[in-house]
């Protein structure tokens, strides 16, 4: 496309080129009809040749287009262009459409050298901020590294391509295929490595790894090629930050070697938590004084922790405790006894004994009194209970439930959550739990099954019979039946359709049926109509036609076709004999 003038999707211009990547321009745009700057990736034409491909990047294209956060860069549209090559043939160019950041990617940013670790810190938790939001939405990033995320000229994160990585990497062969390789083997997981189901806990150590690179400006592991690379991701385990830039407090060693664990059961489960970790870590980096943190490490920064007891107050400052506790509790214990011998040898007077002991004798009786007193005292009768205890209602349906709690006085509110295992209708939780002692009128929160999730049927027309069923069961749905129809255009054994329609919302588990092209067409009677109208129904069915002019009569009409009505194999060539006498 020409740089200025293009037009995408009739609405977008495409500009200049302001970044390059394995699998993507991104051009500067304007939307023409707001008015507004936008960025535009054009992804390259190889992408496109496979079906599979366009059908998941449709299908995370719209998922990435339902988010909207701070910390993730919204994309605005996404389709496919038709576009001629070199050649003059047509290509499909898929394209996204994304709100445009006026900053600088992470790459290259880390290229100028380590950031100093409270910065590191505050740009990674921002980064697991958006994967907490992106995962409750079910979406997995499965690329995150430097030059996916940006910061702007106010400091603020922006992670983007969502929704390009699955249709990517599931169109991609094996690690060993650098040219259809998922970014770069410097922050792949074991299991992608591996070529094994991913889920959230992937994108944290991807996390984990550009930490790693922010806190000391290389990654952790590195040799000539991404199939060494990867398997060092597999097998060999990874150095600590701080014994390449010593600056690095070693909690933070801690939390980096957690989030790189080989095994995903060993590392941070979630984002929250793995972001809860490096908040503390914030809160013990950041200056009492007033003092501006400088980018990189230097004099006027982050104070160095260069000894055990400066590293035991750090941990102190973090979580209460630390092995020099106790060194700072037999010190407080001199310096009391110090206080004491002090005040010992200062008192110059003391009380006659006899008063000690009169006083001593005076409170012995105020005391016996009180005790009599409490002994014989007679708790007030309450004549009503001013508590509720909270019944088992759960497996219950509904109605009978908050029957049941507004017999005793609770209020009970209606939520609704979706249940593989629980029926509609049936309710699965309740807040506050089952024998939990409230007061009357207490508010109680009812959680009743909506039945199984409801799923997007994908869009499977265009794959092959076995890839549409594994497109149907891996989004939770059950492969009925197939049945077959003629198609001029779907090649035999390609899916025509589905039923339910693909993008129809229907319940998780439910039955869908393929319609398979036979790869045959219909050929109809063309003799007696007009050469005219007879090449027009043909072209429609994409048969090859030949021609026989027939001077020895007039009138333009059809005199024979070579293949009989009925059905034939698509594109089988056909003659027709018409009349061009005059």
């Amino acid at each position: 496309m020409t740089e200025g003038k293009s037009l995408l999707a009739g609405r977008y211009e495409v500009g200049p080129l302001i970044g390059h990547g394995g699998m993507a321009d991104v051009h500067l745009g304007r939307d023409t009809r707001l008015g507004r700057k936008v960025a535009i990736k054009l992804l390259h034409s190889t992408l496109s040749t496979d079906p599979k491909f366009r059908l998941l990047f449709r299908e995370e294209a719209q998922k990435a287009s339902r988010m909207t956060h701070p910390t993730i860069v919204k994309v605005l549209d996404a389709g496919e262009e038709t576009v001629k090559d070199s050649l003059g043939f047509e290509t499909q160019l898929p394209f996204i459409v994304m709100e445009y950041i006026d900053g600088r990617t992470l790459k290259d940013i880390i290229a100028e050298g380590p950031l100093e670790p409270r910065e590191a810190v505050r740009i990674t938790i921002q980064v697991l901020t958006a994967l907490e939001y992106a995962h409750k939405a079910l979406l997995v990033h499965r690329d995150i590294k430097p030059g996916n995320i940006m910061i702007t000229q106010s400091g603020q994160v922006k992670v983007m391509d969502f929704g390009i990585a699955r249709a990517v990497s599931d169109n991609a062969a094996t690690v060993a295929d650098t040219s259809t390789m998922l970014g770069t083997a410097q922050y792949f997981s074991p299991e992608q490595a591996r070529g094994e189901t991913v889920d959230s806990r992937t994108d944290l150590y991807s996390t984990g790894i550009v930490l790693f690179e922010l806190l000391t400006g290389r990654a952790p592991f590195q040799a000539e090629k991404p199939v060494a690379v990867a398997y060092q991701h597999i097998s060999e385990a990874p150095p600590t930050p701080s014994s390449i830039n010593p600056r690095v407090p070693k909690l933070l060693d801690s939390v980096v070697l957690k989030a790189l664990a080989k095994d995903k059961l060993s590392r941070y489960q979630t984002a929250a938590e793995f972001r809860e970790d490096l908040e503390k870590i914030a809160t013990a980096l950041t200056p009492t004084d007033g003092s501006t943190a400088a980018r990189k490490p230097s004099a006027a920064g982050l104070p160095t922790i260069q000894t055990a007891a400066a590293q035991d107050d750090f941990n102190a400052t973090l979580f209460g405790s630390a092995p020099g506790t106790q060194t700072g509790q037999a010190s407080t214990v001199r310096q009391v006894s110090a206080q004491e011998n002090d005040l010992v040898s200062h008192t110059q007077s003391r009380p006659p004994v006899a008063w000690i002991w009169g006083g001593v004798a005076i409170m012995a009786v105020i005391l016996a009194g009180v005790a009599f007193w409490l002994v014989n005292l007679q708790p007030p009768k309450l004549n009503v209970d001013l508590s509720v205890q909270i019944p088992d209602v759960v497996g219950q349906t509904y109605e009978s439930g908050a029957a049941e709690l507004t017999k005793l006085t609770l209020v009970p509110t209606r939520l609704s959550e979706p249940s593989d295992t629980i029926p509609s209708g049936t309710i699965t939780r309740i807040d506050p739990p089952v024998g939990t002692k409230v007061a009357k009128n207490f508010g109680v929160k009812v959680w009743v099954s909506s039945g199984r999730s409801v799923i997007e049927v994908p869009i499977v027309t265009n794959l092959t019979q076995d890839a549409a069923i594994k497109a149907l069961t891996d989004a939770g749905l059950v492969y009925g039946t197939s049945s077959t129809a003629h198609s001029a255009t779907i090649a035999k054994d390609v899916v025509l359709g589905s039923s339910p329609a693909g993008g129809t919302q229907i319940r998780q588990g439910e039955t869908v049926d393929l319609l398979i092209s036979d790869g045959l067409i219909t050929v109809p009677k063309v003799v007696g109509l007009a050469i005219t109208d007879a090449n027009k129904q043909l072209s429609a069915l994409n048969l090859p036609i030949t021609l026989i002019a027939d001077s020895s009569c007039s009138g333009g009409a059809v005199t024979a076709q070579s293949l009989t009505v009925g059905d034939h194999p698509q594109g089988s060539p056909i003659t027709l004999t018409y009349c061009s006498g005059s």
